[in-house]
């Protein structure tokens, strides 16, 4: 990680109390940190670390924008980031993560490099979907999306595809209009009611 050096935590070395850094997070961090999520954008971050006896608290504000994929038309748009995160930190003999907090890092070497989980903080901001505001799509996209979307089968632009209504598909379909229940709901029901006779 010679690319990251600067990301690196002298943690063994560091007094007891607290310790203030700042970084930025550029194209060229998320362009060689090689994540799938994330290739541009410019995030600040401060880290505050408080030093006790046996342990390291890092804490993480991070503040700036992202890009990323639209979902709808593969076009970049802009997200925000902000988000506070506190990291664990104690010796150990060897690497290790207890949780999604606490990591265990070997005494011997007394360094953290944080790149990756300061990637990672960014990463978990994306939300699962993420679109443009509506109208601001690519419009060939859309226009090639929409071309090719199923309809449904209340739409009636194909000759007499799609023009059922729910008196058609009763009269076709034996049993459709009924109420349909599970047997076993029933059954329940039926206790209920015998216990309130």
């Amino acid at each position: 990680m010679g690319r990251f050096s600067a990301y690196k935590l002298p943690l063994k070395s560091m007094p007891i109390g607290t310790q203030d850094f700042e970084y930025v997070l550029d194209n060229e961090f998320f362009k060689n940190i090689e994540g799938e999520d994330v290739q541009k954008g410019k995030v600040n971050v401060k880290l505050t670390v408080k030093r006790s006896a046996a342990a390291f608290e890092l804490d993480f504000d991070l503040e700036g924008v992202i890009q990323i994929p639209c979902d709808r038309c593969l076009d970049d748009m802009d997200h925000e980031v902000k988000t506070h995160e506190t990291l664990y930190v104690k010796f150990g003999s060897e690497y290790s993560e207890e949780s999604d907090n606490v990591v265990i890092i070997p005494e011997s070497e007394g360094d953290l490099n944080i790149a990756w989980f300061l990637y990672e903080f960014v990463a978990l901001t994306i939300p699962l979907k993420h679109v443009h505001p509506a109208g601001k799509c690519n419009k060939a996209m859309s226009a090639k999306l929409r071309k090719h979307t199923a309809r449904s089968l209340n739409d009636s632009d194909d000759e007499g595809i799609g023009s059922y209504d729910d008196e058609d598909i009763a009269d076709e379909v034996p049993g459709a209009g009924e109420e349909i229940t599970d047997p076993r709901w029933d059954e329940l029901k039926k206790i209920i009611e015998d216990d309130n006779n």
